[in-house]
């Protein structure tokens, strides 16, 4: 992992797990949300920016508390449980898939200087996918640990995996082998 200053990316967590093929995402989030919990903590005690993006729900005029409060009403209370935000984590909210289309993340990422991602969450075959591609054009570093990333099925997680390691090739050590 470069030396450059790194943040910690959790998308799309803050989930309501309510849409078809939810139940697969919500099972296969349960088996990663352990690991991107013990990499929150070693990134904050690394002094590492989290920056939350998530989905916004239609909510277009709520805030971060709104929609934690609205997940939580459905089957994403079990998630945000472990992975609620803290006072001092940064919330975005994205309209769509890629966590830069139509938010103020690549702003952010410049004021705070910083060079290199570390891409978390759900679903790794859409979302962190777009995401990680729209970092790569903006030329930004990235580390994508494979054990903190999730899809509906396995078979699409390691297809975004491959795609990933093919095309962008970021750095996909397991989360409890960083050094940050």
């Amino acid at each position: 992992m470069s030396q450059k200053k790194s943040a910690l990316v959790i998308i799309d967590m803050i989930n309501t797990f309510d849409f078809q093929g939810g139940e697969e995402l919500y099972e296969n989030t349960l088996k990663i949300v352990g690991n991107i919990h013990e990499l929150k903590t070693k990134a904050k005690k690394a002094g590492m920016p989290i920056i939350y993006v998530n989905d916004n729900y239609g909510l277009w005029q709520d805030n971060m508390n709104d929609i934690i409060e609205h997940c939580k009403k459905k089957k994403g209370e079990t998630v945000i449980e472990r992975l609620h935000p803290d006072t001092d984590d940064y919330f975005i909210i994205k309209p769509k898939h890629s966590c830069f289309f139509g938010t103020q993340l690549d702003i952010l990422l410049h004021q705070l200087d910083v060079k290199h991602l570390i891409l978390t969450g759900i679903a790794g075959d859409i979302c962190v996918l777009y995401t990680a591609n729209d970092a790569y054009m903006r030329e930004y570093e990235l580390s994508i640990p494979k054990d903190c990333m999730a899809s509906e099925t396995d078979e699409d997680n390691e297809s975004a995996l491959r795609i990933i390691k093919k095309t962008i090739d970021a750095d996909m050590t397991l989360s409890n082998q960083m050094t940050l």
